[in-house]
Order: C-alpha cells, then structure tokens, then sequence
C-alpha cells in the first residue's frame, strides 16, 4: 500500500472515530445528562451564578417533544423515556418554566428558560409555610434552606426590603403569604379532590392545561368548559419548589406548581464555575457534588 493511502485510510478511520464520538456526546446529553449554567442568585449559597452544573436525566427518564413545535409556542406531548428512581425532597430540580413570564394563569412550557430550583414537596404531599418555614405534613426532615426561612421569618416588614409578600394564588380571602401559606395540596397521578371556590383557585391552571377548558366559578359552581363539575382526579404529577435566596426567588410561591413533565432531571455536580466579575475560575467549586 502507498504512503497515500495509508493517509487515507487513517483519515478516514480518524473521521469514522470522530463522526462516532460526536455521535456518543450527542446522544448522552439527550438521554444521560446535560450541563446548565447557573445566571443568578436565586439558588445560593447552593450554587452561585456563573456555576456550570451537570444534569442527571436518567433518574427519571430523558424527555422527547417536539422541539420545533415548543419553539413555535405550541402545545407539545412530552414522553419520558423508562428512569430508574424519583425525584426526592430538596433535591434540586432543572425545569422548563411552566408559564408564561408575568402571566400565570395558565400553564406553557417555555422551550427556551430554564429554572432551577428546589424541591420542597412531591406529588401527594400537603404543603404549609408557618411563621416562614416550609412544612409538609407527616415529613420530619428539614426543607429548603434554613437560614433563608430565619431570614425572612426575622424580618418585620419584608416589603420594605423589596420583598414580594403577596403569593399565590393572590386571593385575599384566603390571604396568603411568604409566611403564612397553605395547607396546599400538591396532586398526585389519580388524586381526586372536591371542587369548591378554594380548589378551583389552587388548580385552575393545572385542570385548564389538563382538559384544554377554562375552569371557572358561575353562579356559585365549579364550571370546566361548559359543564358543571363536582369533584376532579389529575391525569399527572406536580411539584413545589422554591430557590434556597428565599428573598430573591421566584417560585412556587409566587406562580404554582410545577408539572412533572417539564422537568429535566436532577443537578447533580458542579463541573466549572467562573466568577462572573472576574472571569478567573473558581476552582475550590469544580468538580463539587451539589447539596
């Protein structure tokens, strides 16, 4: 064989070789694991703006939609592929925000921003803030962060720190806020649950982005498109997260629950993290499991 086309044929095994590996890394971050990069404050002292971090899909199954779909703002079918466990509390979640910026009233996923936050309540779960601190019912452990809750369960006028008081779901009757919430509960796959005002103001938007109806209050009942209803049971699972910087978070506790569906997966470790005002790497970050 000639020297050229020895050259040949190793460059064409290197192209086959290469063509292989971007084929691997390809498919690996659509159904193993992809990387986000943190862009605020609302998750520290967890992680830190400018913290890469590495996305664990397989826990739950990696998701399929039609991309292009999403990115037109339509309505989009999620499939999941086979996971191997669940979601725990205080794990911290990546998920498509579920609605629309500065209109909650309606579930949407948004193909292009990403959250992260923490979960404090799975489906099932009755959730309740008292005096500031996340409870769930029949849960011992503690939720969220600690220091964050003491902060705001301390502070006399919230508002005046530029603090957002008001939560959802913005009812005065029920007059909920960052320190007195709840009891919430969180549906469940199968969960059925009475209709009546309180209900339909708790899952209006979730109900709504099930059936594609409007639910609504007329005439003192509980109307889904055109019909009266009396009682519901959920087609899927939803969760309650919160950002560990409670007093520059939005959350669960300003927009709602998060349907399952829109979830990524779990952060897992930080890969890089670069100081954003310094551009200089942060290396006592690298390569750290995330808490």
């Amino acid at each position: 064989m000639s020297m050229i086309k020895r050259i040949q044929a190793i460059l064409e095994n290197l192209a086959f070789f290469i063509f292989c590996m971007v084929v691997i890394l390809f498919l690996m971050q659509l159904f193993c694991f992809t990387s986000f990069r943190i862009p605020s404050d609302s998750m520290e002292p967890a992680l830190k703006d400018g913290d890469r971090i590495l996305v664990n899909k397989m826990i739950k199954g990696a998701r399929l939609f039609d991309v292009f779909a999403a990115l037109d703002n339509e309505d989009v079918t999620i499939h999941r592929m086979p996971g191997w466990g669940s979601f725990q509390r205080n794990d911290i979640l990546v998920f498509n925000f579920p609605y629309q910026m500065n209109r909650w009233d309606s579930v949407r996923m948004d193909v292009m921003q990403y959250y992260v936050k923490r979960c404090i309540a799975l489906p099932g779960d009755t959730l309740e803030i008292r005096g500031g601190f996340y409870k769930v019912r029949g849960c011992d452990e503690q939720l969220g962060n600690y220091d964050a809750q003491q902060y705001l369960a301390n502070l006399k006028h919230p508002e005046q720190h530029g603090i957002v008081v008001g939560t959802f779901p913005y009812d005065k009757q029920l007059g909920w806020t960052i320190r007195e919430f709840g009891p919430l509960p969180i549906p469940k796959k199968g969960q059925i649950v009475m209709m009546n005002r309180t209900n339909c103001l708790l899952y209006r938007q979730l109900i709504g982005w099930e059936q594609k109806k409007r639910l609504r209050i007329k005439d003192g009942q509980i109307v889904l498109g055109d019909s009266v209803i009396t009682q519901y049971r959920f087609k899927k699972n939803y969760y309650f997260v919160s950002g560990d910087h409670m007093a520059n978070s939005q959350d669960s506790r300003y927009w709602g629950m998060l349907p399952e569906e829109y979830i990524v997966g779990k952060a897992t470790r930080i890969w890089y993290s670069e100081d954003k005002f310094t551009e200089k790497p942060r290396w006592d970050r690298i390569m750290q499991k995330i808490k």
